[in-house]
Order: structure tokens, then sequence, then C-alpha cells
């Protein structure tokens, strides 16, 4: 019952500092529908080059790879632990989507609920009313608001863009970006700033993974089913993909499959530095890897977010305040480094999520 939406990227968020919002699936967008996520104007431009690419970071729909159409589903939706119901065309709703759990999360001010349209687009489409977004954006919840601020002027100043230029969601983030007012962006990173960051995504070490095909720069499983050998990537998908899409049930999280071995290698990367290639990152993030003042937190966060931003560093494609501090930290990175460092980081225990339990 995989409906592939219409909705089409949308952070305008202003949150976004961790954002590398997502492409949607059908036309660049960051959230909904299955059939897009790196098509549209960029669909030909070519793939980035070279060992240290993390392709499995960006999850870039293959040309004519997209799921035909289907017809509109019209029918009430339902998901468990609550009572609302709602159509997918409410659901998707770039205006002001479907709030599943309004009592997980504070009241959100107007441009996170609905946005200010055409201009710019509900931040609560792609981030989700609670801030955690999908893999194929950032989580923003739990951020301090001064990087989020930074993170939209960024944006807004053309100083932060994709390593892969195939991500066309984050060209419509600099468009948003650009748009909002600065009112606007200060309510939408106090907001997101006083959600905390909670469980989302579980780590397992394995050889073997479900096969998964690129759809709005999330893998879901194929629906042919198999497994494959990881190889030396991350393999970041739904724990349920239906209740992510067309569902987009902020409660259900994601799963990420890491090598074996790869925890352990990325603790000392990331703890020691890995004798002088790079920098530890507890130094700057904290021992907690939870942040350390205006610094962003890390733990527990979305491996594919996390590699995207060592990569569009280390190429020169994300600039701005606290870019240049990272420069000697993500100089030396491979994708194996890119790998580890991820895995480690994104298995780091967080609290307990409304309605569910921590399994990390």
């Amino acid at each position: 019952m995989r409906k592939t939406l219409t909705g089409v990227f949308v952070i305008a968020c202003a949150a976004l500092v961790t954002v590398t919002v997502s492409a949607q699936r059908e036309g660049g967008g960051g959230g909904g529908g299955r059939g897009g996520g790196g098509r549209g104007a960029a669909a030909d431009v070519p793939a980035p080059s070279g060992p240290n690419y993390p392709a499995w970071a960006y999850a870039i729909t293959p040309p004519g790879a997209a799921a035909p159409a289907e017809a509109p589903d019209t029918s009430v939706h339902h998901i468990p632990g609550t009572d609302r119901g709602f159509t997918v065309a409410q659901i998707a709703d770039i205006r002001g989507p479907a709030d599943w759990f309004p009592e997980d999360h504070p009241m959100m001010p107007p441009i996170v609920a609905v946005g200010r349209q055409p201009q710019v687009r509900s931040c609560s489409y792609c981030h989700y009313p609670n801030g955690k977004g999908r893999p194929s954006n950032g989580g923003v919840a739990g951020l301090p608001v001064s990087y989020i601020l930074n993170t939209l002027n960024d944006f807004k100043n053309g100083v932060r863009k994709p390593g892969d230029p195939r991500k066309v969601n984050v060209n419509q983030m600099i468009t948003f970006a650009k748009n909002l007012t600065p009112e606007e962006a200060r309510s939408a990173a106090e907001y997101f700033a006083s959600t905390p960051w909670t469980q989302w995504v579980r780590v397992v070490e394995t050889k073997m993974v479900p096969k998964t095909n690129a759809e709005g720069s999330i893998f879901f499983k194929a629906k042919e089913g198999g497994m494959e050998p990881i190889g030396m990537r991350v393999i970041e998908t739904p724990e349920n993909d239906e209740q992510t899409e067309p569902l987009r049930n902020p409660r259900s999280g994601f799963v990420a499959y890491v090598p074996v071995g790869a925890i352990k290698k990325g603790e000392e990367l990331v703890t020691k530095g890995g004798n002088g290639k790079t920098e530890a990152c507890t130094v700057c993030h904290g021992p907690d890897l939870r942040g350390l003042g205006p610094v962003p937190g890390i733990a527990g966060r979305s491996p594919s977010y996390l590699a995207r931003q060592l990569y569009d560093m280390q190429v020169g494609a994300r600039h701005g305040e606290w870019t240049e501090l990272m420069k000697p930290v993500v100089a030396k990175l491979t994708n194996e480094d890119m790998v580890y460092i991820t895995a480690y980081v994104s298995s780091r225990p967080m609290p307990a999520a409304p309605g569910t339990k921590a399994t990390n």
C-alpha cells in the first residue's frame, strides 16, 4: 500500500541546520511519495567521481527508475497509538501536513505548521512536526538556535550546497531560506531547538542487508525482496516502509545496517582521531556527542545525513562559519572512514521517544 505521493520537498522550515533537506521522490522533494529523490533538473548531472564519494549517503534515484503513478488513494488511514485518521492527500499536504501526534511536540508556529505559500513550504512536511525528519533531509530537533540560524544564513548566502549536485532538494532549501523573514527563521529555530532529540535510528551490524531501491533519497526495501552483501556502505531504511511512506508516521524510525566491526572502528576515529587520521569528534561535540554550547549534537542522528555533511565539507560544497573548523577533520577521510564514523555516532543511545522504547 505504498502510494506515490506528490508532495514536494519542503523543508521550508527554516530549521534546517542539520538539514540537507530531502529530495522528494517525485521531483526533488523532501518527503512525500515514492519516486523522485534525485530526479528533475539535476537528473542528467553526472555523479561525483572518486573513491571517497559515499553514494550510499545520497541515495539518488537512478534516471527512469521512478515508480509509475498510481490511482489516487482517497481512503482514510490510521496508525498505531492514535485515533486520528487522514487521507493520503491530507498526510502529504505541503501547506500543512497531517499531525498524527500533536501531544509529542510544542505548538508549532505558523511557518512550521503551514509555511507561507508559495514562497516557503511548511517545515513540518519534510522534518515532521517533531523535527526528526528522514535520511533524505536533516533531523533538526534539539539543535541550538544559533546553529539553525547560521545554517539558514549559509543557505541564503550561497555557501552551503550539495556535494552531489543531483540532490536537488538542497537547491530548493536555498530558495526557501532566501524567502524566509528573520522573524520566521527565528520562530522555526526556537521551535525545533525546544523539541528534544530522542531515539530514532537503530544501528545493526551485519554482513547481508535487504535489497533496496533508492526513492526520494531514501532506501526502501525492494518489492521483490531478497538479500545482498552490505559491502562498505551504510544502508539506512525505514523500520516499516509503509509507516514512513505514505503514512509519514513520526514515531516510526529507521534502521541503519552497517558492516560488522564498524562501530568499534568508528569509536577509535571518533574518540581518538585514528592516530592522526582526523580529529576526535568529542572535543567539540561533547564527550557524549550530544552537543556542546552552540556546537550541534550528532549522537543518534541519521548516518546518511552525517556522511553527506562530511563529504560536502570535504569537497568544498559546504562552507560557512563552522565549516572552517571542520576542514582539518574531514580532509583525509575516505568512504570507509565515513562508514565507520557514522556507524559509531549514530549508534549512540538516546532517550526513549514518545510512545516507544530506546533500542540502542
